[in-house]
């Protein structure tokens, strides 16, 4: 299983040239004063490191799901936890351009992070603590601009009418009280029995042999619409950023199964499974048939957060 924040590291201490990064959510201010504001780790530790694959204690992604003991354990660049405070979408052609004119250990370097936080936070005010965190032992310096920019506005097909696998959330099933165990790997391409994503406020993600399920609960629009901006740029499909222009409101429960293109990088391959169909749904194709939901090139103002500064942290 993985979170659509994804996984993915030579210089002394070094000034970062302002670098503009998209931030695709477009409440960045709303949900840092829903989340009470500046907020601090009670405890943490920043550790470098060479160990592949260690991932992270709860999914980095843009949902606000409750993080169970305020425990956060993660192994990742810097560009990935810059991501994680600031709620910046997390597509390839994002990052490609976040770091080309930055020092390489920005998103070459591994830094274990261990932080804890009095209570069950949500991923929110957990990203208000990493945005202290980063602050204080990289020396992290941003600020917001906007733009005008192009963009896929994100439509229904048909005026009122939900694709099979987009329903309210009232109609799925109710979220679990904590977090639940991660589903059982996608097999031979079929979708599987049990509540996928387990989790709600939360998208996740999973590939077996070219298959991709992803999916979502409790999610509002504009989160979907954040999801097939990185899963359509990373299935080769979706070059721009992709902002909510459906006119619905509240939360919903979706799924979508796809197969990528030959562009596309749908996930580790697992050698004991069922080679992928080769003819299999492209991914716009699947977001058309299966939520209802279609892309239409326009513009639209799009929220940026620019680095000013960074620098490599020291020793604990």
């Amino acid at each position: 299983m993985i979170g659509l924040a994804g996984l993915f590291l030579f210089a002394t201490n070094a000034a970062m040239n302002a670098q503009s990064v998209l931030a695709q959510s477009p409440d960045v201010g709303d949900w840092q004063t829903a989340a009470g504001g500046k907020k601090s780790f009670d405890v943490a530790s920043v550790k470098p490191t060479r160990t592949f694959g260690r991932g992270s204690s709860f999914p980095l992604d843009d949902g606000n799901a409750y993080v169970p003991g305020g425990r956060l354990s993660a192994s990742f660049p810097l560009w990935f936890y810059i991501r994680f405070a600031y709620k910046i979408a997390g597509s390839d052609q994002e990052r490609a351009a976040a770091v080309a004119h930055l020092p390489e250990w920005v998103d070459r370097d591994l830094f274990v992070i261990e932080a804890r936080a009095e209570g069950n936070p949500t991923k929110d005010q957990m990203r208000l603590m990493m945005q202290s965190l980063l602050a204080d032992r990289f020396k992290l310096k941003v600020h917001f601009e906007t733009k005008e920019l192009p963009v896929f506005a994100l439509t229904l097909v048909k005026p009122g009418t939900l694709g099979p696998k987009l329903l309210p959330h009232e109609q799925g099933p109710p979220c679990p009280d904590s977090y639940a165990p991660s589903s059982a790997p996608l097999s031979g391409g079929s979708p599987p029995k049990e509540v996928f994503p387990p989790n709600c406020n939360t998208q996740e993600a999973r590939a077996r042999n070219g298959a991709f399920q992803a999916g979502g609960r409790n999610s509002t629009m504009p989160s979907l619409a954040n999801s097939i901006y990185v899963l359509g740029s990373r299935a080769g499909e979706v070059d721009k950023p992709v902002v909510d222009k459906t006119g619905l409101a509240g939360k919903f429960d979706y799924t979508i199964l796809y197969t990528p293109g030959e562009n596309g990088s749908p996930g580790p391959l697992d050698p004991s499974a069922p080679p992928p169909d080769p003819q299999g749904i492209p991914f716009l194709d699947a977001v058309r048939q299966q939520l209802g939901l279609r892309l239409e090139s326009s513009k639209g103002r799009i929220r940026s957060l620019v680095i000013d500064h960074v620098e490599k942290p020291s020793p604990n």
